[in-house]
């Protein structure tokens, strides 16, 4: 459905956007070292490491991000992706960087963290509207998360940011609330 490369950028996106504390759990970016580990994590390249401290425009680009999660509407996510292609220059080539075999990069050389992430995750979001794939843009379903997720499942079967946490979760509540239900003694008649 998706190529490598946009799969890895929504991959990315998720990522970045449930790095924030409104995802359910703490602030992840809170110091450079904490970009600086995202950005290895990550395999990002050519980012200027005076970059790692500039949490507002990263903040800024997460919450553009966070924005197109759950819209469903080809038309409002469409505006968004696009109001984000257009905060940074956008120079398509291809590369074969790092040991890395040759795939696209959007952003312009030399171009800032936050306008990295923007172009390349904001193409990626291009590429789910222009497939008419924006249902795979989701938040988690369990009720007590925020979490976003982009389901890569063929049965576009995937709820939940993580099965092992939250579907877990919910699926042991749902049994045992089944049980004390079920429960009751057989009464002789």
């Amino acid at each position: 459905m998706f190529s490598h490369d946009t799969e890895l950028s929504l991959l990315t996106v998720v990522d970045l956007v449930n790095t924030a504390a409104d995802s359910g759990g703490i602030e992840q970016l809170t110091t450079a070292r904490h970009v600086e580990q995202f950005i290895t994590d990550h395999h990002f390249s050519g980012i200027d490491p005076r970059d790692y401290g500039d949490l507002p425009a990263l903040y800024a680009v997460r919450d553009r991000f966070r924005s197109v999660f759950g819209l469903g509407e080809a038309a409002k996510i469409a505006a968004q992706v696009n109001a984000m292609v257009a905060v940074a220059p956008v120079s398509p080539r291809l590369t074969n960087h790092e040991g890395y075999p040759w795939h696209m990069h959007y952003f312009a050389p030399g171009a800032s963290l936050a306008e990295h992430l923007s172009v390349d995750g904001g193409m990626a979001l291009a590429q789910v509207v222009s497939l008419g794939e924006t249902d795979r843009l989701q938040i988690c379903a369990a009720p007590d998360c925020r979490a976003v997720l982009i389901d890569l499942s063929r049965n576009r079967s995937k709820r939940y940011c993580d099965a092992r946490a939250c579907g877990n979760r919910l699926h042991v509540a749902a049994y045992r609330k089944r049980q004390r239900s079920g429960s009751a003694p057989l009464q002789p008649s």
